[in-house]
């Protein structure tokens, strides 16, 4: 095999006109995907770790527009990549709705800018990220005095959940059940609980303590202020 087949089979579908295209796709799927991961923690809800989470967003719709920049010039690639994806399995599950959106909308742009759409990609995009700062606006005034709690125990047997709600609704305005997670040597629960004041909050504490002292209590604030 000489130097010039190996170009030519490496390069098959691809004509050296289309690389300014495939640079520009490139730079505006990282930009949108690095927009929308300052868009995420800013205005995101999920109580994982938001910074952490939005960090993949950029590589997530490069390495999307990339494969679609590839298989889209052959048929035998796109039958290749369907096979590929139908044996692809989550290890960690994604356990909150808004994290799988972000996600979703992360793939979106790079399969935008991959099939070369990259104009009607970040205005799709532009409207997303309106809709999102709208729809905070919207409920920025109900949420002022939500906290989100967290609580956690080692011993999952002395946790009982259904006595830490009695005693939340007992002191605090409103309770809603967000999320749990319980293994063999830990349980852990997610509230988001409105107060009126810090006096609530000091008594809420102190009833949960009541039930199980071991019981770890994290009270966070849900500003989406920096």
């Amino acid at each position: 095999m000489n130097f010039n087949s190996f170009i030519s089979d490496n390069f098959a579908g691809f004509s050296p006109r289309d690389l300014p295209n495939f640079i520009f796709s490139f730079i505006v799927s990282a930009l949108l995907a690095f927009i929308l991961s300052k868009v995420y923690i800013k205005y995101g809800n999920a109580l994982s770790n938001r910074k952490a989470f939005a960090r993949n967003f950029v590589v997530l719709a490069i390495a999307t527009m990339f494969i679609i920049s590839v298989v889209k010039s052959s048929l035998a690639l796109s039958l290749g990549l369907v096979g590929a994806l139908s044996i692809v399995r989550f290890r960690s599950a994604i356990k909150e709705p808004e994290e799988l959106t972000y996600l979703f909308l992360t793939i979106a742009i790079g399969l935008g800018c991959g099939a070369g759409l990259t104009l009607l990609t970040t205005i799709a995009f532009i409207g997303f990220v309106f809709f999102i700062w709208l729809n905070s606006r919207t409920q920025k005034a109900l949420e002022s005095k939500n906290l989100y709690l967290t609580l956690s125990a080692s011993q999952p047997d002395l946790f009982d959940l259904k006595q830490v709600v009695e005693v939340l609704k007992k002191y605090c305005t409103a309770v809603k059940l967000k999320r749990t997670d319980e293994t063999q040597n830990e349980m852990e629960a997610s509230f988001m609980v409105e107060v009126e004041d810090f006096n609530q909050l000091q008594l809420a504490k102190e009833g949960i303590k009541s039930l199980n002292k071991s019981i770890a209590i994290t009270f966070m604030d849900n500003s989406r202020d920096f």
